[in-house]
């Protein structure tokens, strides 16, 4: 007799289906799992044994094959401790079998019969759904869970709390979801002395989902303005919120159950490395670019990332995915971000101040910006240069725009690109039109036209750079609630895209 429960393996934030096949036969006691499971899961069954023991509950003296279908998928993490556990109770009688199977199991056992949090609890209840299943899962899990409407998600602590529900005996209430969270209150915007041009970059990049490097000598406000950029841009809708809580579910970052609709801000050292910035390492879990999937990557001290580094963000920038592909495994994530970068102009920092920089100038900046490829430079929709800010405006008091006020600018323009682009796919943004969709939403006047065609004869515009300036001035547009794009907004969408070039 074969017993059956059902769990699920991860591929990426996907949740596919596992049945978790029990089988008692005769012959030497053994306990062996098969299935294709890595180390964690091959340890289960210690696990288990332990935990039935602690309840009390004695293995027969029979050989019990746990086998995981489908085989040829691999088999990953220490959730497949409870399936296994039921599917075990279910074939020695303790449990019914029709019951059993009527719910996908996630969750990790400790040795006195407790349930252990595990990662994935939120695409664990999605699949279970799909299938018409419930979930049952670890409390600390539970309220998580349940975000998934129709899924009735069953969260306890121990293995015989359980057992409980699942005979009858002390039946337990589904879980609730966790509280939606307005997230961190960030740091306003009217904090910034000067820098009118690089707060205006970030209102424009906020409202289209603009790439946006900062160069500029060191204290010039750079990393100050990219912290204030969650303050600007508008909160999580419902699905992209649970997109993105999909991706922090697989990560195991979500606390107490909790839904937070403050987009993602994620600024990674520059130490960081491939898997950490792009994804792997071992389950092939989400990287910082996923992380900041509907949010913003900031990388401060750009060109102290490695090379290698920086060269993997360039596909998924025109993509809005990225795939971790190894061996035994090829894992798709969603990375829609906004790039915010910042560098010094040289390594010193002191190109631009004869009296400061150092006796290599001008060739260090050559040498320092040359870290970064031009592909990867081309991909930055607004260039900002921040000069020193001067002693007289550090001295006065709050002068600028708060943040509140722009981010309303912002709320506006995106409003504007949601009705815009309601029937057109994954098209959400400005940032993502292309083609046919591009020249029919952006295109600029005849003067627009003229002034866009000088400049890309005169400063060599690549096409994705005539492309970029297309998707800018629209984006200036929206914000001034214009319908059209006229040459002013050509204009200043140009002079963000080569702020240092002659004047046209």
């Amino acid at each position: 007799m074969v017993a059956r429960s059902y769990t699920v393996a991860f591929e990426g934030i996907d949740a596919r289906l596992v049945e978790v096949q029990c089988a008692l036969t005769p012959g030497v006691p053994s306990f062996s799992v098969v299935g294709l499971p890595d180390k964690a899961v091959s340890e289960a069954r210690e696990r288990v044994r332990a935990a039935l023991s602690a309840i009390s509950i004695a293995l027969p003296s029979k050989r019990i094959t746990i086998n995981l279908s489908p085989a040829d998928l691999p088999k990953e993490g220490s959730h497949f401790d409870l399936p296994i556990a039921l599917a075990l109770l279910a074939a020695i009688g303790l449990l019914p079998e029709d019951t059993v199977a009527g719910y996908v199991a996630i969750g990790e056992l400790s040795l006195d019969g407790g349930l252990v949090p595990v990662a994935g609890a939120l695409p664990a209840a999605v699949a279970a759904g799909a299938e018409d299943l419930s979930l049952i899962c670890p409390e600390a899990t539970g309220r998580e869970a349940a975000w998934v409407a129709g899924t009735a998600v069953i969260a306890t602590s121990t293995l015989g709390a359980a057992i409980a529900h699942l005979t009858g005996q002390t039946v337990v209430a589904p879980s609730d979801p966790g509280e939606v969270r307005d997230g961190a209150i960030s740091p306003d915007l009217s904090d910034v002395r000067g820098q009118e041009r690089g707060k205006r970059a970030l209102e424009i990049a906020a409202a289209g989902r603009h790439n946006l490097l900062f160069v500029g000598t060191p204290g010039s406000g750079k990393s100050m303005l990219a912290a204030r950029l969650p303050g600007i841009l508008p909160p999580l809708d419902a699905g992209e919120a649970l997109e993105t809580s999909m991706i922090l579910s697989r990560a195991g970052m979500i606390e107490a159950g909790g839904i937070s609709r403050q987009r993602p801000f994620r600024a990674p050292h520059h130490t960081a490395s491939m898997a950490a910035i792009v994804g792997g390492g071992r389950g092939a879990l989400p990287g910082e670019v996923s992380l900041a999937h509907n949010g913003v990557l900031f990388l401060d001290e750009l060109p102290e990332f490695p090379r290698n580094v920086l060269e993997t963000l360039r596909q998924p920038l025109e993509t809005g995915d990225v795939t971790v592909s190894r061996a035994n495994a090829h894992v798709r994530y969603p990375c829609r971000f906004l790039l915010v970068a910042a560098a010094n102009p040289c390594r010193c920092g002191y190109l631009s101040d004869p009296g400061r920089a150092c006796a290599r100038a001008p060739a260090c900046g050559d040498d320092y910006m040359g870290r970064i490829s031009g592909p990867l430079i081309d991909r930055f929709d607004l260039r900002v240069e921040m000069p020193p800010v001067p002693f007289s405006e550090l001295e006065e008091g709050p002068t600028g725009e708060a943040s509140e006020t722009v981010a309303a600018r912002v709320a506006g323009a995106r409003a504007r690109q949601t009705q815009r682009y309601a029937d057109e796919g994954e098209t959400r943004l400005n940032a993502d039109a292309s083609g046919d969709l591009l020249t029919r939403v952006a295109t600029p006047d005849e003067a627009g036209r003229a002034l866009l065609s000088k400049a890309a004869d005169r400063i060599g515009l690549s096409a994705r750079g005539y492309h970029r300036v297309l998707r800018v001035a629209r984006t200036i547009a929206d914000l001034e609630g214009s319908d059209a794009v006229a040459r002013h907004h050509v204009a200043e969408a140009l002079a963000y895209r080569l702020p240092s070039a002659p004047a046209l």
